[in-house]
């Protein structure tokens, strides 16, 4: 079983590392099994696309890489916080930021 990630699809989490260090973003995609998510705007790579029958020309993108989740925090009203893990009123285990103390979504 995949362990639990502090991260998940919809989030904003701001990057605490790398060459976007400060930015932030709204998380796209995660992937567990690589402990990395793709966050919008976030760490872009230029992508160099091949002509094909569709698009005859070819063409360059810039897309968003994945990033560790490591370099990721996430952010709640506007302030970053760590995320914690403690029982609802409905006893069952919900997300929380440490820093209000308050349940995520």
């Amino acid at each position: 079983m995949a362990n639990k990630l502090h991260i998940k699809k919809g989030d904003t989490v701001k990057a605490i590392a790398g060459d976007d260090k400060g930015k932030s973003g709204k998380v796209l995609r995660v992937i567990p099994e690589q402990n990395r998510a793709v966050v919008e705007g976030l760490n872009l790579v230029t992508k160099h696309f091949k002509p094909n029958a569709q698009n005859t020309q070819g063409r360059i993108e810039k897309i968003e890489a994945p990033i560790h989740l490591s370099n990721l925090q996430l952010v709640v009203g506007g302030k970053e916080t760590k995320v914690g893990r403690k029982l609802n009123e409905n006893g069952k285990l919900q997300r929380f930021a440490k820093a209000t103390g308050e349940f995520i979504k």
